[in-house]
């Protein structure tokens, strides 16, 4: 599901992001990736969905080698990923819905099952009731179900999330968490990245721990 293999990432001369990072992650596992601020987990992240380049080694995703593929090809390959962030990145001008089918529509599914498919997953997420609100109308820990029901309404076998409870209070975080748990459960993959202690160490699976761009845990 993803691998990699020797991956080296600098911003600047002689700074390091990343240090000759190797791991594995299977089909179906729920890993944490966690560390201090500053560490790496948000580079590490973003080399997984193409956001940035390896400055050496390489990565596979869902079996694409990403220092293989085409600038083009690149929104293509991110449709087969769920992504989660801490600033939700919702649309500001769409309703709760419109933001989730936004996700089916750039696929030109037909709009009878986008319908069908977003209101499926809006109850999942236990938000159905909210599904005409605007982003601003929502609490936090409302508009991160929103986002999680964006991330798997085209069912991807890969969700990966950059602090999805960064914002959130104790009693939220378990909320959201426990989402993740459940959509685990169900078989997706997940690599979500935390400094949370906590929730590393209530999180299933196995650890990844970067201090200064060194993996030290995999």
């Amino acid at each position: 599901m993803i691998q990699m293999f020797h991956v080296f990432k600098s911003f600047a001369a002689n700074v390091p992001a990343l240090e000759d990072i190797t791991f594995r992650v299977e089909a179906g596992e729920f890993v944490t990736l966690t560390g201090p601020s500053g560490a790496g987990k948000t580079t590490l992240l973003r080399l997984l969905y193409a956001a940035e380049w390896p400055d050496r080694g390489n990565i596979i995703v869902n079996g694409r080698n990403l220092t293989r593929l085409a600038r083009r090809r690149i929104p293509e390959f991110r449709r087969s990923l769920g992504m989660v962030f801490q600033d939700f990145k919702l649309l500001p001008t769409k309703t709760a819905f419109e933001n989730v089918a936004f996700a089916q529509r750039v696929l030109a599914i037909p709009e009878r099952d986008v319908r069908r498919r977003v209101v499926e997953v809006l109850k999942r997420m236990g938000i159905a009731h909210r599904k005409d609100a605007l982003p601003q109308q929502l609490s936090g820990g409302e508009q991160q179900r929103v986002a999680l029901a964006r991330a798997l309404v085209n069912e991807p076998a890969l969700i990966l999330a950059d602090e999805p409870t960064g914002n959130m209070d104790d009693a939220l975080a378990q909320e959201i968490m426990a989402l993740l748990y459940e959509v685990n459960a169900d078989g997706t993959t997940i690599l979500i990245a935390t400094h949370d202690r906590k929730l590393v160490a209530s999180a299933p699976g196995h650890v990844l721990t970067l201090e200064h761009g060194h993996l030290l845990t995999s």
